[in-house]
Parts: structure tokens; sequence; C-alpha cells
């Protein structure tokens, strides 16, 4: 039935599609890419140079110039993102991606973002840490009306400072940001020869809570998430971070979860270099092996990678390098199954009794999952299970880098990002089995060289060698 208000209503719709196109009209072309591996760094192909930065598992959003101006445009809509290999979650994000592609620009720079709402509800976007006027700070109902779906915004400001930032709704942002909805803003120093580094690393703490077989996120929880993630990845699915001898790093990360996180490195002594306030001066700066990022906070840590080897890099909290596991699941340590497994395979053909002894034997017991979820414990090194999921990597740091000695060291930076060859260790640097034919420390040769064992499962301990990473060619893509 053709009343007025039906009339009204197709009419306003109309004119907000047309509304929508002319703001389009003006607004760069958006730029979408839905792949969950690393991109190689952007480099400028216009206004002040900068050093990019590498982003885990994710990329940077490219930007035209217009009078000065370093014009962006975000496009807030639903997305889907692999987790891991075996799980895709459909989240909400920016240009294809969750979290949305970092955005790169310079201290001094005037920015124009453009932010076009194709989700569901309206949304804004506030740019977390930047300094700007009230106007543009984004928060829905105080600063701004919020941005209805169809309609296009745009936000314009100078970056009066360089620092490691964030962008995020500030409506109905509890469900926007447990769907996945945020992104990096990375502002570089007006010299690029300030604060320069070899390798620049950026990622998001962000967690989700999924129900194993189910795609979207429950967004009411408050603290029990299941699937914790950076840049939305869970390991095996999380890439490593590379960094060649005698390189200095830089690792920036940003917290948008409702829990702290621990992140701790193993092999190296780094510093806090960075906040979400700024950059720490190097005498206010202590050694540390592990930063709490608190919720809402950025850090920026920095350090030499003067030590090869495959080392872990993870959240410190046990149960945050874990996939989907259940909060109600009982301790079954010390309790004795072996007499009730048949009996319950008669009922449940697909029962498997675990935990008598801990729970190190799910991560080698091939058990059925529902479709589209992850194994609680899952990766594998090359001594067996890794017995790790969630925020989980390493950092591979390697001697040298022979095949890619012409590059400059941004594109190493990318270039090995998916080369998965595991560090051989020395002869003698590594833990082994004790056995009846090892003698006392004291009674060997000093200068005898010292035994070997295999690993556990009878697999062989990769050779020693000189420590190279081979190097995959641009474009090729290796799977864990």
């Amino acid at each position: 039935m053709n009343t007025r208000r039906n009339f009204l209503a197709a009419a306003g719709l109309l004119a907000a599609g047309a509304a929508s196109r002319a703001a389009l009209a003006v607004a760069p072309e958006p730029h979408h890419r839905a792949a969950a591996d690393t991109a190689p760094p952007l480099h400028p192909g216009s206004g002040r140079p900068y050093n990019p930065v590498v982003t885990l598992n994710g990329w940077s959003l490219p930007f035209r110039m217009n009078n000065g101006v370093k014009e962006f445009h975000l496009v807030a809509e639903p997305v889907e993102r692999e987790i891991a290999p075996g799980m895709v979650a459909r989240l909400w994000g920016y240009n294809g991606s969750s979290p949305g592609p970092t955005i790169e620009a310079v201290e001094g720079d005037r920015v124009r973002l453009f932010v076009t709402n194709k989700l569901p509800e309206h949304t804004t976007v506030h740019w977390h840490g930047i300094l700007l006027p009230n106007g543009m700070d984004g928060v829905g109902g105080l600063t701004q009306p919020q941005i209805k779906p169809g309609q296009t915004y745009v936000y314009e400001f100078v970056l009066n400072k360089s620092g490691t930032f964030m962008y995020h709704p500030h409506a109905d942002e509890m469900v926007q940001m447990a769907m996945g909805a945020m992104g990096l803003f990375i502002v570089h120093p007006k010299n690029p020869r300030q604060m320069a580094v070899q390798r620049d690393y950026a990622f998001l703490i962000n967690a989700y809570d999924i129900d194993p077989g189910a795609s979207v996120p429950r967004v009411n929880t408050m603290l029990d998430f299941n699937l914790w993630t950076w840049n939305s990845r869970a390991f095996p699915g999380i890439a490593p971070l590379v960094a060649q001898t005698g390189e200095r790093v830089r690792i920036r990360i940003g917290n948008l979860t409702m829990t702290n996180h621990p992140i701790h490195l193993h092999g190296h002594v780094f510093e806090v270099a960075g906040t979400d306030g700024g950059w720490v001066p190097k005498t206010a700066r202590w050694p540390e092996v592990t930063v709490d990022v608190a919720v809402g906070q950025m850090r920026a840590i920095e350090f030499v990678a003067d030590n090869p080897g495959d080392w872990a890099f993870h959240c410190h909290k046990a149960h945050h390098t874990m996939n989907a596991m259940g909060h109600s699941v009982p301790t079954m340590i010390g309790v004795q199954q072996d007499d009730l497994t048949p009996a319950l395979q008669k009922l449940l053909p697909d029962y498997m009794a675990m935990g008598s002894s801990g729970m190190a034997e799910m991560a080698e017991m091939d058990m059925p999952l529902p479709d589209n979820t992850l194994p609680m414990m899952t990766g594998r090194g090359p001594y067996g299970a890794i017995e790790m999921g969630g925020m989980f990597s390493v950092l591979k740091v390697r001697d040298r880098l022979p095949e890619l000695a012409a590059q400059t060291p941004d594109q190493l930076a990318w270039a090995t990002l998916d080369a998965f060859g595991w560090y051989a260790m020395p002869a003698g640097t590594q833990a082994r089995a004790v056995d009846a034919a090892l003698a006392p420390a004291a009674a060997r040769d000093p200068h005898a060289p010292a035994p070997t064992s295999a690993p556990s499962g009878g697999a062989s301990a990769p050779a020693a060698a000189p420590q190279t990473l081979q190097v995959q060619k641009p474009g090729a893509h290796h799977g864990h």
C-alpha cells in the first residue's frame, strides 16, 4: 500500500543515496584488502618522506595529495577475517579488513580523512591519542552527530606530534569494538633520521568470544573471551617478526581489549621507547623483558637484535596463549578415566578421555572439532607441538641474510616474514636428555665436542649450519 509515509521514506532513502554519491565524488577512491598475510611496507610516493612500518598480518592505507593535504578514505563495513587457517570470523572493520588498514602520516601533515559508513548502524571514528580540535574528536553525540548508514563524514586536522596512535568508533563502542572495528594510526617524525630503526613492526591486541562452530562474536562478553588475538589473528596464524643480528628493532603495540596484557620477549632486553602520549626520552627508559600494556594504551618497545635464534614473543597470561577454551572445563588431574572410557564411547563414539595428567596431550591428540573453530593448543615447531595458541609469535634473528644483501632493510622486513626456516642451534648450545653415556661435565675433555641427542619422538634436530634465513620470492606464500 503506497501511503504518504512510505512515499516520504522512499524519497528520504533516495535523497540519502544521492547525498552519499555526491560525497563520494569528492573523496579519494577507497582501497580494500581482505588478505590476512603481511603486506609490504607502503613507501610514500608523494608528501614528506618517512620510514614506513610493517603491520603484522595487515597493511597500510594508500593516500592522495590534494593541494598539500594528505587524504585518506576509510569505509566502515562488515568483513570476514581468517583468525587462523581453519577458522573465519564475521567481523566489522574498515576497507575489507579487521583491524582496518594502518594510517601513516608525518608530523606537521594536514590530513583529511573521509569516513563512509556501510555498517547496519550509525558510527563515528575517534582518533585515539591524537591532539586535534574538539570538533574532530569523533565522540558521537558530544562532538558530532553520528554517521548514519550510507553517510560519508570528513575529519581534517594537523598532526602536531609524532608517535603511535589508534582509531576506533566512539558510537555503540562496546559492540563495534567487540566486532573488530579499530586500526593503527602512525605519525612519523618530521626528520626521517629521528628515532630511526631498521625494523618497525606494529599490531593491535584484540579479543573475541566466538562459540566453537560459530563465526560472529558475542558482543556482550566482558572478560571471558576465548580467542585472544593480535590484529585479529591467533597463533599459528600470526606472522613471525624477522631481524638480522645487530639491527635495531621497534615493536608498536596497542591494546583495545578489556584487560591488560604483559607482553614478554625471550632472548632480548628492550626499553619502552614510546607510549600513546609520545616518545620517552632515553634518559627516562629502563630495561625490561616484559611490558604490561593496559586497556587503551599504546607501547613502543625497542631493542638490538643481538641474539640469533627463534625466540618466543607472547602475552604472559597463560590463558591468552590458548584458543577457544571453555571456562567451565573441570580439572581432571589425578582422576583415572580408563575404566569409564569404553562405556562412554558406546554412547558418544567420539569421546576421548583427557586431562588426567595435564592438558599437554591435547596438542598431540587428533580430536574432532566443530566446523570453523581452532584447537585449544596448536602450532608445531621442529621438535613437536609448541602447545600455544592465541597471542604468540616468534622473533627470528639470523646472523646474515645474503640472498637479500642488495635490498634495503625495510624490504628485508616484509620479504622474510613468510620464511619459516627453523634456527639450527650450534653444537653444545641446546638442552638435551641425560643418559648413561653422558659423563659428568667435570670429567669430560673441555675441548671435545658436546654430545647431542635427538628431539623427542625420534625426529632429527636441525643440523648446525651458518644461520641463513631462506627467503621466498615476493608474492609467493607458504603456510605454517
